[in-house]
């Protein structure tokens, strides 16, 4: 297939074309050409303005459920919700059944990458059960790209500080959802004033901190590499710019719900909102805006996690928590903020995700393979079931029109173009 992507600005800070305005042209996913007025007779044509080409976007943090909960997604399906929303690489936590936590549990998630590069994150203890190291240097050489026990965080502070010990041999990283949950135990949402009023308990700020601070001192302790990803607190921004300016290597994510919404949409007790780490107030929501100006957070994670329709349709209470992202990151972000910079969020896709995983620079470049996302930042679009790509539909931007939209990702050799 050729593609011509005609005067779109192109964001790639690696690049000798950042922020130019380019014609593209592509042949059987190789970049052919970039330059000005170009043709191509019989190739597929992207002229829209507003359009800009960036490298190939990745997450950091998403659940395909598969195996063992094809239900609520697969690869296929998860994949499909990845391309449409602008992704070439996605890092798959290990909740699945069986778990990812052995050589073979990488490979079989190796396999299923076509399109989209599925990237392994290894289990750091034996079936996510927090008791005991799985395999992890088995685990690294069959391609586990970080290690994490997803949706569980490591709450034994003396098989942490192994893991951290561990990865040290091979450089590699952490992840770690912040959350102490002998705190945070029975809560449904954040614990303040909108949890006080709708008489739900309550996950207060610091269970989350407090994790972070305890794996901040076990990080000193051992000079390893963490990740937190999902933080949500302004006290977890605040430690964590402490931690940087001690030089400590330490990193972290925020989720575009957290930068969108607060504690006050559950006051209808929709449970499209019930996520965790739980959405917080409009303090910490600016608190998390702030942290993304000034260089603390450094990337943005999905934190795509399906859910079918019995699991939210029913009482609150028993409710399960998740949100799926994927395909929606790009409007939520636009929406979340006016001032900050496309090239900035783009950039907490692209080079800085890659730079954590230790994963080489795209360049956009001529006579290279192509890892680009392309998207438009005016174009309208209807959200519902006829353009979701995934098998669940727990958004609460389910039926809404958004604004910003992916118009076509190029990688591996293979071209998909969203009409």
């Amino acid at each position: 297939m050729q593609l011509l992507v005609k005067k779109a600005t192109l964001l790639n800070p690696n690049g000798k074309f950042h922020l130019k305005k380019k014609d593209i042209l592509i042949k059987n996913g190789c970049i052919e050409k970039i330059g000005d007025n170009l043709e191509s007779k019989g190739s597929k044509i992207i002229d829209k303005k507003n359009t800009y080409v960036s490298a190939g976007w990745l997450d950091l943090f998403s659940d395909f459920c598969d195996p063992g909960f094809e239900h609520k997604e697969d690869m296929t399906s998860g994949s499909a919700a990845a391309i449409a929303g602008g992704f070439t690489d996605i890092c798959l936590i290990p909740n699945t059944r069986p778990t990812t936590s052995s050589k073979s549990g990488i490979e079989y998630i190796k396999s299923k990458s076509k399109l989209v590069n599925l990237h392994p994150l290894g289990a750091i203890s034996k079936d996510v059960e927090g008791k005991d190291l799985a395999e992890m240097y088995d685990m690294k050489m069959s391609g586990a790209i970080a290690f994490t026990d997803g949706l569980k965080p490591v709450q034994n502070s003396g098989l942490l500080l192994k893991a951290l010990q561990y990865i040290k041999s091979f450089d590699g990283v952490i992840i770690q959802v912040p959350e102490d949950t002998s705190l945070a135990k029975h809560g449904l949402m954040h614990e303040g004033e909108v949890s006080t009023q709708l008489g739900m308990q309550g996950k207060p700020g610091i269970a989350e901190s407090i994790l972070i601070q305890r794996d901040i001192s076990l990080l000193q302790y051992t000079d390893s590499k963490i990740h937190f990803t999902g933080i949500s607190t302004k006290k977890s921004v605040d430690l964590i710019r402490q931690a940087k300016k001690q030089k400590l290597r330490v990193s972290c994510s925020v989720t575009p719900y957290h930068l969108l919404f607060i504690d006050e949409q559950l006051s209808d007790y929709n449970s499209m909102y019930k996520v965790n780490p739980p959405l917080r107030t409009e303090d910490d929501r600016q608190a998390l805006l702030k942290g993304i100006e000034d260089g603390t957070i450094d990337c943005i994670s999905s934190h795509h996690f399906p859910q079918d329709w019995d699991a939210k349709q029913v009482e609150f209470e028993y409710a399960q928590y998740g949100m799926i992202g994927l395909q929606t990151v790009l409007p939520m972000l636009l929406q979340a903020s006016k001032t900050i910079s496309i090239e900035k969020w783009i950039s907490m896709l692209t080079d800085k995700p890659r730079a954590i995983l230790s994963l080489p620079e795209i360049v956009i470049a001529e006579q290279t393979d192509a890892c680009i996302t392309i998207f438009n930042t005016d174009e309208k679009w209807m959200y519902n079931e006829q353009s979701n790509r995934s098998k669940s539909a727990n958004s609460p931007l389910f039926g809404k029109s958004l604004q910003g939209k992916v118009l076509a990702v190029v990688n591996n050799k293979q071209v998909a173009i969203h009409e």
